[in-house]
């Protein structure tokens, strides 16, 4: 599924112009589901992030019992060499991906023999500093690891993730604000969540239900080296209703501002923008 226009394909050692075609029917991904991925983005030149996102796509792979082909450092050097063909300006989801090819007799367990391994370069806008979004609540829960591999950004996940979106987009919101397999708050359908709250910032603490994400972990470092005080624990969905600000934290957009959540109304408030103000700071000084 392409959503951009200008795509690069590295495939088989070499990288190709266009959407080029990667796996087979037979395949292993293509017909039980083991596919991984990451995803970075290169933004204005900048690439931030981008040996952390390699090194996890590595870990996701290992999670789904594939063998992983490409060290980090070879494949940080691998995407740059792609980028190299996109403006400066251009703003491009950096897309590393395995997927299993054969299986064992039985053919569900993945053989470790063969990994396929590809990466998608594909030209996709930022959202604007000032776009926000509304969270509507979703009875689709996030599996926890006795039922899923939730320690793997793994395509087998996502169908879960879309259910929520539509159920809620049906209602007239943008995303879902899920909860784990406790009934606490885990994340939204497409990325993690953070409210303030008189000054401070509160986020779900991982527990293995929920992808803690590297852009996450980015704005919780920029945030307590600026003086504010994050907490990581246990949040209701009652805790959100007295929040005074709601952000998403997503390496597709980095900050969104969340402006409601069911019939409770937020304002893009101070600590939103100097969470984006932070992150891109600090991504200019990484350059």
């Amino acid at each position: 599924m392409a959503i951009g226009k200008h795509i690069r394909t590295y495939f088989n050692g070499a990288w190709q112009d266009g959407d080029a075609m990667i796996m087979r029917a037979a395949d292993h991904g293509s017909w039980l589901g083991t596919t991984v991925f990451d995803g970075a983005r290169m933004v204005n030149g900048l690439t931030p992030d981008l040996e952390p996102h390699c090194a996890r796509v590595n870990r996701s792979a290992e999670a789904l019992m594939l063998k992983p082909t490409v060290a980090t450092s070879d494949m940080v050097q691998i995407v740059r060499e792609g980028l190299t063909a996109f403006a400066p300006g251009a703003a491009v989801y950096i897309r590393p991906m395995y997927w299993g090819i054969h299986g064992d007799p039985t053919a569900i367990v993945p053989s470790p023999d063969e990994t396929g391994f590809a990466i998608c370069l594909e030209e996709i806008p930022m959202a604007p500093d000032t776009a926000s979004i509304t969270l509507g609540y979703t009875r689709f829960r996030r599996p926890v690891m006795e039922s899923a591999v939730v320690n793997a950004k793994a395509g087998c996940l996502y169908p879960n993730n879309a259910r929520m979106l539509a159920e809620v987009r049906a209602r007239g919101f943008n995303n879902a604000l899920a909860a784990d397999a406790m009934g606490n708050v885990a994340e939204s359908a497409t990325a993690n969540v953070f409210m303030v709250k008189d000054g401070e910032v509160f986020t779900p603490i991982p527990n293995g239900t929920f992808l803690a994400g590297i852009t996450r972990a980015r704005h919780i470092v920029n945030l307590r080296a600026d003086g504010i005080k994050v907490n990581e624990t246990v949040l209701s969905f009652d805790d959100f209703k007295g929040a005074d600000e709601v952000f998403l934290s997503g390496n597709m957009s980095k900050v969104t501002a969340v402006t409601g959540i069911e019939d409770d109304n937020y304002q893009v408030g101070p600590i939103s923008r100097r969470v984006r103000e932070m992150y891109w700071d600090w991504a200019a000084s990484e350059k």
